[in-house]
């Protein structure tokens, strides 16, 4: 999903590189057409200045999911709702409390009833809600560990109830990707596994959920990012599979979704050449229109990933991309993850309008487009006037965390933890998606139980030496996440073992790598509430 860091702000040229083919030439305005001045316009809550937007403006501006800065409304955002906006996206920067996040979204429908407000909560290692503490809910790898349906259902529920408290309507969730690559550097516990009929049968159960809630779910990465070994935040990922393979792995969640009614289908920007040799999906009218639409039948809202990750404003830039995305059957553009000002969302929108009137967008698209937009901000508005079904739970996402739990003993193991340990956690680079200032591992709820816990992070090829070092005679317990995927780590828990035997060792990412450690836990996940299962196996509390 989107960018959380300035490193995929980066817009490239507005014109694409070379030999990139599908051309379509766009004219895009040397400035935007008003200004970008802070200053709200007077008389503009709510309604249209007279004289101001034409219905193809305001089409454009209905397309465009775009991010703000702070924890209220900037009056420029309140201008352009006033002008035709119709969705916008919540982001971690924007969010303190729920109370605040709930008075922030009544300010959004003081100007506009029925305004989409979107986030990327996925729960688990991708939270946005809950950004600074880490997810009361286990992500989809630990859901599919369990692989309970009713509870992957009820966990989407109570998220769902959660995220409606708080007047969101549109969750960019659940991630429908077969994590079929296992060193996949960005889906991995956002997934719920491996195993395609596993994963098409929780996401089901999750949209289900969601929108019993009111809160409309979205699939994503149309058509799947699982059997990627690049980051598309990055990078264009390819997956160079022929139409079988993926009609019998990456299409059947997808099929799933869309059998369960989901709202809407995230657009991946990943090269699938059996299905299109030159366009990535975001882009690809063989991807989007002919497969999504046409052989999967999917008459929802199809919404791009964001546009300013660097698959896409690399080769193309983000104007350019945007044309091409609503020309090739997006109805709506996410950006904001790292553009998140007025002068983005002008560029976007004139760049739409002149597209249609150079005859290079046609404007029959575009407004198709704005009703598809349109008729899920009618659902929305909808699903809040009848609220949530079902009473609310709000310890279903600790009950699924430790029901996920993969306990592993060994003949070293002491029991459970009585003295203070010492946490080593070995911290890889987060990626992009998931953020790096959400809390995780287990040093925090050991310290509640064991207080005087002392706790270091380590990284690169001393890690096992010092994290010896700094432990001293305290009992070692070694917090992974994908060991698999970083040979160092794997290598600083050989050397802790080595020397101490009767380490614990805490696996919060993919369980790929052997069981090790006296004591080997795999929470499938590090949200806040995977933490707190192990530590209640580590403490035997």
């Amino acid at each position: 999903m989107t960018s959380t860091s300035a490193e995929t702000s980066g817009l490239g040229s507005d014109s694409r590189s070379a030999g990139a083919s599908g051309s379509l030439s766009v004219a895009v305005s040397g400035s935007p057409a008003e200004g970008v001045s802070g200053t709200r316009s007077a008389g503009t809550s709510g309604t249209r200045s007279a004289g101001a937007q034409d219905s193809l403006t305001r089409d454009a501006l209905a397309v465009l999911q775009p991010g703000f800065g702070g924890t209220t409304a900037p009056d420029w955002l309140l201008r352009r709702i006033g002008e035709g906006l119709a969705s916008v996206g919540l982001f971690g920067r924007n969010i303190q409390t729920p109370e605040q996040v709930a008075a922030l979204t009544a300010q959004l429908r003081a100007e506009r009833e029925d305004i989409v407000v979107a986030i990327d909560e996925e729960s688990g290692d991708v939270t946005r809600l809950e950004v600074r503490t880490g997810s009361s809910f286990p992500g989809n790898h630990a859901l599919g560990a369990v692989d309970d349906p009713d509870l992957t259902r009820g966990v989407a529920a109570e998220l769902g109830r959660r995220l409606a408290d708080c007047g969101v309507t549109f969750n960019w969730a659940p991630s429908a990707d077969v994590n079929s690559d296992p060193g996949n550097p960005v889906i991995g516990v956002r997934s719920f596994g491996a195993d395609t009929a596993l994963v098409a049968r929780h996401t089901a159960a999750y949209i289900e959920g969601m929108q019993s809630a009111g809160v409309a779910a979205c699939a994503k990465h149309f058509p799947g990012h699982g059997d990627t070994a690049v980051d598309s935040h990055h990078a264009v990922p390819h997956i160079d599979v022929d139409t079988d393979v993926l009609n019998a792995r990456e299409l059947v969640p997808f099929r799933a979704a869309i059998a369960a009614g989901t709202r809407a289908v995230m657009s991946a920007h990943i090269s699938v050449p059996a299905l299109d040799p030159d366009l990535p999906g975001t882009l690809s009218r063989r991807v989007l229109t002919d497969l999504l639409r046409g052989e999967l039948g999917f008459d929802g809202l199809i919404v791009t990933d964001g546009i300013e990750m660097r698959a896409i404003s690399g080769a193309y830039g983000i104007e350019r991309g945007t044309v091409l995305a609503v020309a090739a059957g997006c109805d709506a553009i996410c950006v904001g993850g790292g553009l998140h000002d007025e002068l983005t969302v002008l560029r976007l929108r004139d760049a739409l309008v002149a597209a249609v009137r150079a005859g290079e967008l046609p404007e029959e698209r575009l407004a198709d487009a704005a009703a598809r937009v349109r008729a899920l901000a009618d659902w929305t508005s909808a699903s809040r006037a009848s609220g949530p079904a079902g009473a609310a739970d709000p310890e279903i996402g600790l009950r699924a965390a430790r029901r996920a739990l993969t306990v592993t003993h060994t003949e070293t193991y002491a029991g459970p933890l009585t003295g203070t340990p010492y946490v080593a956690a070995f911290t890889p680079v987060a990626n992009i998606a998931v953020g790096d200032e959400t809390p995780w591992g287990v040093a925090a709820e050991l310290t509640r139980r064991l207080p005087g816990t002392e706790t270091g992070s380590f990284t690169g090829d001393r890690a096992g030496a010092d994290a010896l070092a700094a432990a001293g005679e305290r009992r070692i317990v070694a917090v992974v996440r994908d060991a698999h995927r970083h040979p160092w780590m794997a290598a600083a828990v050989d050397h802790l073992l080595a020397a101490r035997p009767d380490t614990v060792v805490v696996e919060m990412g993919v369980p790929q790598a052997k069981p090790t450690g006296a004591l080997h836990i795999a929470t499938h996940g590090a949200a806040r509430v995977c933490g707190q299962a192990a530590a209640e196996v580590l403490t035997g509390s």
